[in-house]
């Protein structure tokens, strides 16, 4: 039985975790679950999975909650309760699931402790991929992927000489708008923004896909998951979202993995790796979806894909901005404080602000998040 502790339960990716888990009692149990500030569903959840440990964001929060778990079950709060939580003795696997930045302490704390990690928190490795990655190396840490696309590349370069790989491609939905051409996009509103055509996801993901930023995103951490060049990364705009990346090999051969749009496959994955279990998820019937449809990727009209690759190829301290003032942009835009095409321009003028450096360590990486935290706020 695999032990589980979930980072972020009461989002998209957390929640759907817990419906794999519940589709197979007898694999897996529940150690430690962590939520924002969802008291109520996580309430729920601990009566469901009787974890060893919760934690929430705040004391009050926390307070609130003892009120209402289970005898047993201890419940800690904020920066300190998640890194304990995330290295939690009793754990075999942590579903980092954290929306952004404040999940690297947990993960980096997780795998110190030794434990190996389901990857749902793209924004770890967008900020500290060379810190993660070399600490996971030397721990001999797993980091398993669970985005559908990095879990599909990871499974087409299965048994496969990392040599032998030519390129990758991402696909990308196109997201809320990939209909609409940039004057369309003027004065559109958060619901529109938020009405994913394919997938089931959170607030913060849904405006990303909308903007592109999330498969700017995902390159970068494509980057630093399978050690390519940027060069070597391409995305592709896909509509029906069933081939959900591919790899080109050096003899012009093309491995890619297709399947419903579902998270809980990644996920599942991720948790059995490398075996395979059943799913109760809808099977792929080509027969029924008669075509697949595949656009080429129009960097003008996603500026924010243009700008997550020139970050990544700035490498340093670039690429923590970039998520930084991207995350803010989306919060301002959430709250109406900012219109959608507002977001892309923050981000490039917090970029033009700042001076690429480096950033050896999470505190370098803190310093120059928060710096651009404040300016996209400002701006």
């Amino acid at each position: 039985m695999k032990k589980l502790t979930i980072l972020g339960s009461t989002g998209s990716i957390g929640t759907q975790t817990l419906n794999v888990v519940e589709a197979n009692p007898d694999a897996y149990e529940i150690v430690g679950l962590s939520a924002g500030g969802n008291v109520e569903l996580l309430i729920e959840q601990v009566r469901r999975f009787r974890p060893r440990v919760v934690c929430l964001a705040s004391k009050p929060l926390a307070d609130e909650a003892k009120l209402h778990v289970p005898f047993g079950t201890k419940v800690v709060y904020g920066e300190e309760g998640l890194i304990e939580i995330a290295s939690e003795a009793e754990a075999d696997t942590v579903v980092t699931a954290i929306m952004g930045s404040r999940g690297l302490n947990a993960t980096l704390a997780a795998i110190d402790a030794g434990k190996d990690i389901g990857l749902a928190n793209k924004e770890t490795l967008v900020t500290a991929g060379h810190i993660v990655m070399k600490r996971a190396s030397r721990k001999g840490v797993a980091i398993l992927p669970i985005d559908s696309e990095h879990s599909a590349i990871f499974q087409c370069m299965n048994g496969e000489k990392r040599s032998a790989v030519k390129r990758i491609t991402l696909t990308a939905s196109g997201g809320s708008f990939r209909d609409r051409t940039r004057a369309q996009l003027e004065g559109v509103t958060v619901d529109e923004a938020l009405n994913h055509p394919n997938w089931a996801m959170g607030a913060k993901i849904t405006i990303d896909s909308a903007t592109m930023a999330n498969k700017g995103l995902e390159v970068i951490e494509a980057h630093w998951l399978f050690d390519l060049d940027y060069d070597q990364i391409d995305v592709l705009i896909h509509p029906e979202s069933i081939i959900h990346s591919y790899v080109e090999y050096v003899d012009n051969s093309v491995i890619a993995q297709l399947g419903m749009p579902d998270m809980r496959v990644p996920i599942q994955y991720a948790l059995t790796y490398p075996e395979r279990q059943p799913t109760q998820t809808e099977a792929l019937d080509l027969r029924r979806i008669g075509k697949l449809q595949f656009r080429e990727m129009d960097f003008a009209r996603y500026p924010c894909l243009r700008l997550a690759y020139e970050c990544g190829r700035a490498g340093l301290s670039a690429p923590t901005v970039f998520n930084a003032a991207n995350e803010t942009a989306v919060a301002r835009f959430l709250a109406g404080a900012i219109s959608f095409l507002d977001i892309e321009r923050v981000i490039e003028q917090v970029l033009e602000r700042h001076t690429v450096a480096a950033v050896p360590d999470v505190a370098a990486i803190g310093e120059v998040d928060a710096w651009a935290r404040i300016e996209a706020a400002s701006i």
